[in-house]
């Protein structure tokens, strides 16, 4: 698996890896992570994951993180 590109966003990290014809998309926000993959033939490159990664489909990603850091606290304070 190679990194592809690195994409700047303000709030998450975002890594482009490439492996076996497909991509992968990482999202990374503190300890939690989101991995999306497209084969090859439903994108042709970064561009195309540009695209695919717009406003809504980040802002949906973020709101998900928020609710895993939700739950992930919610369960650590319970157990600690």
């Amino acid at each position: 698996m190679r990194v592809v590109a690195n994409i700047p966003h303000p709030s998450i990290g975002i890594t482009v890896f490439s492996m076996n014809d497909k991509f992968i998309v990482k999202l990374e926000a503190g300890p939690m992570e989101q991995s999306f993959k497209f084969s090859s033939e439903e994108v042709k490159g970064i561009e195309d994951i540009k695209k695919i990664l717009d406003e809504e489909f980040l802002t949906k990603a973020i709101d998900r993180f928020n609710e895993m850091f939700l739950l992930m606290k919610k369960k650590k304070d319970k157990n600690g």
